[in-house]
């Protein structure tokens, strides 16, 4: 396996960024069992070696800790990375929706212009920049319209403070709003082998309209990824502990898959995780596959994975393979 990183640009923005991006919502701790600061940031700077540059955090990823943890990472190298972060999931309001609590913190769904002026602010201070690369809706607020939101976003693009306007976790009417602005460049949703519910509407119309997908939990948090056998134990507050989709029966199957599809792997000199990753990449409409990592040795083998070009016979292959024992998977 050998190459570049691919680069792609977030939709027609002019913003350019490799192909897979570091996701880092482990490294704000919150619902992965702690944070090693240390670790996080060799992990952030061990990407951005490998030539990642799309580094894509959040303020609710453990309340401001994962943006925080970017910008002590990103220290004097902050022109070498691609940054997306979010706003839209408060805790410094009541207005909106409640959400969840998080370290006894009611969090809020707001998206109105008055928090996001505020959100947009807190996020250039932790993140230690003076502009934010792509800023996304993290989650959706009903009791805001979205063209207030939009014109929110529209105003801090003109104010330089950010380059590119995004959306997440939106179904297709709230999609075909933002489109109607005609001021979004790109969504980020859930997308892997096993997660593909958006390959039927959101994918095409994000494409037909010259807009980006970035995937999250392109290895589905972890279970595509290779390393999690049925022996696993999570502990703590590890999201995984009760998630049905962590079933040892699951695990099972995730294993076979990966034995499975061991020599496309095998022909690249790649691990499984990569080689899905690549498969992610390959897919209709999806432009970037953001990829968690909490130490350098995880980032880098994400890295590699934007340097794979997989064959129209090796795609064919993991197909057969998804069909054959992920399709059946529950949860």
């Amino acid at each position: 396996m050998s190459g570049e990183q691919s680069i792609r640009e977030i939709g027609r923005s002019g913003v350019k960024a490799s192909a897979v991006g570091l996701g880092t919502w482990a490294i704000g701790g919150w619902m992965w069992g702690g944070t090693d600061e240390a670790e996080s940031i060799a992990a952030i700077q061990a990407s951005l070696d490998a030539g990642v540059t799309l580094i894509d955090t959040a303020p609710a990823y453990g309340l401001g800790r994962s943006e925080e943890i970017v910008g002590k990472a990103l220290a004097g190298r902050r022109d070498k990375a691609v940054i997306a972060t979010k706003c839209g999931l408060v805790w410094h309001t009541q207005k909106g929706n409640h959400f969840f609590d998080q370290d006894g913190k009611p969090v809020h769904r707001y998206l109105g212009r008055d928090s996001i002026i505020h959100e947009v602010e807190e996020s250039l201070r932790r993140l230690g920049t003076d502009y934010i690369d792509l800023y996304i809706t993290h989650w959706q607020d009903p009791t805001t319209p979205i063209e207030e939101t939009v014109a929110a976003l529209e105003a801090l693009k003109r104010a330089g403070k950010i380059r590119a306007i995004g959306a997440s976790n939106v179904n297709r009417t709230e999609l075909e709003q933002y489109i109607r602005t005609g001021s979004l460049d790109a969504i980020q949703e859930r997308f892997s082998m096993i997660d593909r519910e958006i390959e039927a509407d959101l994918l095409p119309l994000t494409l037909a309209s010259g807009g980006s997908t970035l995937s999250y939990s392109s290895l589905a948090l972890g279970l595509l990824s290779g390393t999690i056998g049925p022996d696993r134990v999570f502990s703590g507050d590890d999201q995984r502990k009760d998630n049905p989709r962590f079933s040892v029966a699951n695990r099972q199957k995730a294993k076979t898959f990966s034995e499975t599809i061991r020599s496309v792997a095998d022909r690249h000199n790649a691990s499984i995780a990569q080689v899905v990753i690549a498969w992610t990449l390959a897919q209709p409409g999806v432009t970037f596959a953001l990829c968690g990592a909490r130490n350098p040795a995880q980032a880098l083998d994400n890295a590699r994975a934007g340097t794979l070009r997989l064959s129209t016979d090796d795609l064919a292959a993991i197909d057969v393979a998804i069909s054959a024992q992920l399709a059946t998977m529950d949860g």
